[in-house]
């Protein structure tokens, strides 16, 4: 019985990472990119 209890929690935790992961990625996402990050994207291709 103990195994299923750790089964369980064990599964409850990956499901509440994934979650936050999941959350922290589409928040990530949803911000720009900032001016001076793309300004220097632009140097670097213009260089290579």
């Amino acid at each position: 019985m103990t195994n299923k209890k750790e089964e369980r929690r064990r599964v409850a935790l990956e499901k509440q990472i994934d979650e936050n992961l999941r959350r922290a990625y589409e928040q990530d996402v949803s911000e720009e990119i900032p001016e001076r990050f793309l300004d220097l994207l632009t140097k670097l291709r213009e260089q290579g």
